[in-house]
C-alpha cells in the first residue's frame, strides 16, 4: 500500500487540529473552510471519509514509517 510521507502525514494533522481548535475558540467562515479543505486532504491521503477516522490512520500509518526507518534494536 502506497502511504504519504511521515512528514506531509505530520503537517496535515497539526493543520486540522489546529485548526479545530481555532474554529472551536473563534468560529469564522475562512476557518471553517480551510480546515474543511484539509480535512479533505487528509481523508484522500487516508483513504477515509470522516476527519478521526483519518486523524488515527495517518497517526498510524506515521508509526509504521518510523519504525520502518528506525527500527528497535534489542
Amino acid at each position: 500500500m502506497i502511504t504519504a510521507h511521515p512528514s506531509l502525514l505530520r503537517d496535515l494533522i497539526e493543520r486540522c487540529e489546529t485548526l479545530s481548535r481555532r474554529l472551536a475558540a473563534h468560529p469564522s467562515a475562512d476557518t471553517a473552510r480551510r480546515l474543511e479543505d484539509a480535512t479533505y486532504t487528509l481523508c484522500v491521503i487516508t483513504g477515509t471519509r470522516q476527519l478521526d477516522m483519518a486523524l488515527f490512520v495517518a497517526r498510524q500509518q506515521m508509526v509504521a514509517a518510523m519504525q520502518r526507518h528506525h527500527p528497535l534494536h534489542d
